[in-house]
């Protein structure tokens, strides 16, 4: 059966439960659309955002957004729905099993759904089976590898609570246990429910808020309003001692809002078409480089970074009879990000150097000891004809973006209007958050620390005249 209610009207407000049910009281027949399945397991009546979740059969849908909009009540009916069947096999998902356990979460609310029916609890499986021989198995994806738990198992319902606590990984490998036999006549479904933040909240907005609608995929938006037995007055209370950006998530269910580190403010970069770049930079491409690539067990790494950044010096004169000032402007002009084998990241570094020209210094964070001596020993080898240089950590991380962060506030940092802007500023209002990348961040500060170092092509032509006058000393001085 075609599912009732079409995606872009679940994404508009729905009618309310008065009007609906005076339609369908005049009109019968329209009950059976509009009826969510049902049965005894299930101890009440959804309100009407949990309604329409248990109508729709799609493949793939999304319950949520605010606190207190019925989402585990939903998820729990929906895993519900169909443990009558013969066959039915239901999954029901949290990040850990200590989560699983909470007082009030999904195996609580189950055991108090269930118990005292003919459902059967077997606490080594976590799992209630009917008198169907259906089957509801409670799990946990605390880590990659545990996605692989369920790779001989077959469900015919799987739903994810607080998605935006997995990785895009883990969900997608469990579509891969979404199979039903021949013959079972229920909806094979994929249904996850969750509130705006945590580690994956950018791609749970970017599959659900921003796509939703593509390929069959639905978000149903749920608020405090929506649910009819919460204690709004009392819960609005509870919120109002959260911060801003948490409590704009848990209250209205706002997915654009984010934690801001404040150390970079949006508003305070400036954009310049790269037609409109002055000539005669001093440029520098600095190479933050990530430690690990992107596995199986690791879908989540941090990201290679090439950031290049100009710098324009100006003699600006105060006055008859004063001194000149230098005002320095600074200007991103490419971010080329990554996640690859070293040999793919050595591609793109050579890539980079041809296209920026050798009037471009190339400055590589050095890690300390040894083995950071020989890396960059290895870059000067692989992009030879290129003036390379290390760059030593000697700070940590936020001591190192402070320069940089206040030139960005004074407005001195430009950056060139290309389709990597609008990550790159995302990460720099977070910055330092420790759920969220910071490359670019350590690029841009990078770029900002060194670029001044390499004042143009004036250093480069002093080390090649030392470099070529030693080279003439050591033939006159080498015997005959």
């Amino acid at each position: 059966m075609e599912a009732p209610l079409s995606g872009t009207l679940l994404n508009e407000p729905l009618p309310s439960y008065e009007s609906l049910l005076k339609l369908v009281q005049a009109t019968p027949a329209l009950l059976e659309v509009t009826e969510p399945r049902l049965n005894r397991y299930i101890p009440h009546y959804p309100h009407e955002k949990q309604a329409a979740f248990l109508l729709l059969e799609c493949l793939e849908a999304f319950y949520g957004g605010a606190a207190g909009g019925g989402k585990s009540d939903a998820l729990l009916m929906a895993a519900l729905q169909y443990v009558d069947v013969p066959g039915y096999a239901a999954l029901l998902l949290r990040k850990s099993y200590q989560d699983l356990s909470l007082p009030d979460a999904l195996m609580a609310r189950a055991r108090e759904w269930l118990e005292g029916t003919d459902a059967v609890w077997d606490r080594e499986t976590h799992t209630w089976r009917f008198p169907s021989g259906a089957t509801l198995t409670f799990g946990y994806l605390e880590t990659e590898d545990d996605k692989y738990r369920y790779q001989s198992s077959a469900f015919q319902f799987i739903g994810f609570d607080e998605l935006s606590q997995f990785t895009l990984t883990q969900y997608l490998y469990l579509f891969s246990r979404l199979r039903k036999k021949d013959g079972v006549v229920v909806p094979l479904r994929m249904r996850s429910a969750s509130n705006p933040g945590g580690r994956g909240h950018e791609w749970v907005r970017d599959r659900f808020i921003i796509g939703r609608g593509v390929d069959d995929r639905i978000f149903i938006s749920a608020k405090l309003e929506d649910n009819p037995t919460l204690d709004i007055a009392s819960y609005e209370i509870s919120l109002a001692v959260l911060d801003p950006v948490t409590r704009a998530q848990l209250r209205h269910g706002d997915w654009e809002v984010r934690q801001s580190g404040g150390m970079f403010k949006r508003e305070s970069f400036k954009y310049i078409r790269r037609e409109m770049l002055p000539g005669g930079l001093s440029k520098v491409r600095y190479w933050d480089q990530a430690a690990t690539e992107k596995s199986q067990k690791n879908s989540d790494p941090d990201w290679t970074v090439g950031l290049l950044m100009g710098l324009q010096v100006e003699k600006l004169k105060e006055g008859e009879g004063k001194p000149t000032r230098s005002v320095r402007k600074y200007y991103i002009i490419d971010v080329a990000r990554l996640r690859g084998s070293p040999a793919q990241v050595d591609e793109a570094m050579k890539a980079c150097a041809a296209m920026d020209g050798k009037d471009t210094f190339v400055y590589i964070e050095q890690e300390p000891g040894a083995s950071g001596k020989r890396a960059i020993a290895y870059f000067i080898d692989l992009l030879r004809g290129n003036t390379v240089r290390g760059d030593p950590k000697t700070t940590n991380k936020i001591t190192n973006a402070g320069p940089y962060s206040s030139a960005v506030e004074r407005g001195d940092v430009w950056i060139v209007e290309a389709a990597w802007n609008a990550v790159f500023i995302l990460e720099h209002e977070a910055f330092p958050n420790p759920n969220i990348h910071d490359d670019q961040v350590d690029g841009g500060a990078g770029g900002y620390n060194t670029v001044g170092k390499s004042s143009g092509l004036l250093e480069w032509y002093r080390e090649e005249a030392e470099r070529v006058k030693a080279m003439k000393e050591g033939t006159s001085a080498s015997p005959s």
